[in-house]
């Protein structure tokens, strides 16, 4: 490609089982000219495949495990990368069952964009199904930017009618959750109308193709505007055989960016100090920026260890917060659990103190959370640490407003959280 990509968007898919989001990839990226020819001819040879003689099953692009393909269904996460003249897409395929919403909260985490797939010909005037719902809701909550793609319009003859009746409800759907002007896209995924290119099939259709729209996205958050966070991972004494010898900070900018001289907090207890080196593994520098693995040296010699957050001038700590929670684990909550939360690299002993609402996800309803959290629930939850914790609102600072919690029982992931505030 002759010109350089400027912007870059991550986008997962989102939707119930057999919508079609591993197909509307496969298409993506054949259409787009993004697959080898050996990989093509991989797809004419598949095992298992379901396509109609002479086509493709291009659900096999993001689906390499055989029995995805056995059962056609999508299980692990599945990432794939292609470019258009203007931008650069790392695309997510994660999975629709129920079974495996966890899966998809994992590839969400990493995202800019929700492609949310309907299928068209299996609703009844328009009703949602509710691992649609779901996924709206989950890609709303992590902050992402929400796409409809209203699939299989073949099979409805692409009936201006029904797909009139499934957009009312979308729209209903994001105003529920606070989402304002969704583009919302009737698609065939599998002969790919409407996704790459607008195709004549519906004439009644005035907007762009899907891929059109994903170009329109804006980027993600820089990470480097936001405020310094610098989660210590290691302790490190170069030369420590010598007097002289001082203590390092090893680890991996969460977000911000910081420069010798700048004056930073460490840790809950907030001890002022000041950066006297940045280092890499083969040189010095003076400024670093969130992603990069650097050491860092502080003027005084601070207790600072493998848990504890370097941060800029500006933070809030605290032992109590409010927070979204996404149940994760086969196992429900036990109020007299106690529960890892991970932060970083801190893990803090912490407990669920009440449930304030679980979301109803049949009509997104806040219903009172005097009930056990069980596999899949949304729910917003007051929190209590053994220790204070940095307490950064995920819309500020997703890196380090993210947490999850861990049963330190079996060492399962039971939760994926969000802080929303503190108490």
């Amino acid at each position: 490609m002759t010109q350089t990509q400027t912007k870059l968007v991550r986008i997962v898919t989102a939707g119930s089982v057999d919508d079609g989001k591993s197909t509307l990839i496969g298409r993506i990226l054949h259409d787009s000219q993004a697959l080898m020819s050996d990989q093509v001819d991989a797809l004419s040879n598949a095992r298992f495949s379901r396509a109609e003689d002479g086509d493709l099953d291009l659900s096999f692009v993001t689906d390499g495990l055989e029995s995805e393909r056995e059962q056609g269904i999508t299980i692990d996460v599945a990432y794939r990368y292609f470019a258009t003249p203007e931008t650069s897409f790392i695309v997510i395929d994660a999975p629709g069952h129920e079974q495996y919403t966890r899966n998809m909260v994992t590839g969400a985490s990493n995202a800019d964009v929700a492609i949310v797939l309907v299928d068209a010909s299996r609703l009844h005037q328009g009703a949602l199904k509710v691992q649609t719902r779901r996924h709206a809701t989950i890609a709303h909550l992590l902050g992402l930017k929400v796409v409809y793609a209203v699939n299989k319009m073949d099979l409805i003859h692409w009936s201006q009618k029904v797909f009139q009746e499934v957009e009312e409800s979308l729209k209903r759907l994001s105003r529920s959750l606070g989402i304002t002007n969704p583009a919302i896209v009737p698609i065939n995924a599998r002969s790919g109308d409407n996704v790459v290119t607008v195709s004549p099939a519906a004439p009644w259709y005035q907007g762009a193709s899907l891929l059109e729209v994903l170009q329109n996205q804006g980027e993600g958050t820089d990470l480097s505007d936001l405020p310094f966070r610098f989660p210590v991972q290691r302790v490190v004494r170069v030369d420590g055989h010598k007097l002289e010898a001082q203590r390092g900070y090893a680890g991996r900018i969460a977000s911000g960016q910081v420069s010798v001289g700048d004056e930073v907090l460490v840790g809950p207890h907030r001890h002022p100090t000041k950066i006297s080196r940045i280092e890499t593994f083969d040189q010095s520098l003076t400024q670093a920026e969130a992603g990069q693995s650097v050491t860092l040296y502080t003027e005084d010699e601070v207790d600072a260890a493998r848990g504890d957050i370097l941060t800029g001038t500006k933070s809030n700590y605290a032992n109590r917060i409010i927070s979204d929670l996404c149940w994760l684990d086969d196992q429900p909550w036990d109020p007299r659990r106690r529960y890892l939360l991970q932060q970083g690299t801190a893990a803090i002993t912490s407990r669920i103190e009440s449930v304030l609402h679980i979301r109803d996800m049949r009509d997104l309803s806040e219903v009172r959370g005097d009930q056990a959290l069980k596999l899949n629930d949304i729910a917003l939850v007051q929190l209590q640490t053994q220790t204070p914790i940095l307490a950064d609102h995920f819309e500020d600072n997703p890196k380090t407003g993210a947490f999850i919690l861990i049963d330190p029982e079996t060492n399962q992931t039971a939760a994926a959280g969000m802080i929303r505030g503190v108490v």
